[in-house]
């Protein structure tokens, strides 16, 4: 195989991740739209959030308590919470896609990238 035919292989191979990528990205959107539609419609069917006067979850587990107690507030948080990570997502895969590619460099950046977007969420305040 000569050289020229090698990028055309990663080249192609790229494009096909490229395109898993995409379709992973559009059904994370859709399928966290989806969850909050369902609180959505659990808030008008119920008439209320689920919790006490103005109490809403703020932390991961308790959001996740109400998520199985199916509470509309808690799974319209997790809607948004899923629509968050979804290209989180995105990034983890890039670290990936790079080292099999053997682009350290992209890699590197995209394993910064990853780093900052983690620290910043256990640094949040919720």
């Amino acid at each position: 195989m000569s050289q020229g035919e090698g990028r055309q292989e990663s080249g192609r191979s790229i494009a096909v991740v490229e395109l898993r990528i995409s379709q992973y990205l559009r059904a994370g959107v859709l399928l966290s739209a989806a969850v909050i539609l369902l609180g959505l419609a659990l808030f008008l069917i119920l008439g209320d959030s689920g919790y006490p006067g103005r109490t809403f979850p703020a932390r991961l587990p308790e959001i996740g308590q109400g998520l199985l107690q199916l509470k509309p507030y808690a799974v319209i948080l997790t809607g948004l919470l899923m629509l968050i990570l979804t290209p989180v997502f995105r990034v983890g895969v890039s670290i990936l896609v790079f080292l099999k590619e053997k682009d350290y460099l992209y890699a590197g950046i995209s394993l910064l990238v990853f780093l900052i977007l983690i620290v910043s969420f256990l640094l949040g305040k919720a």
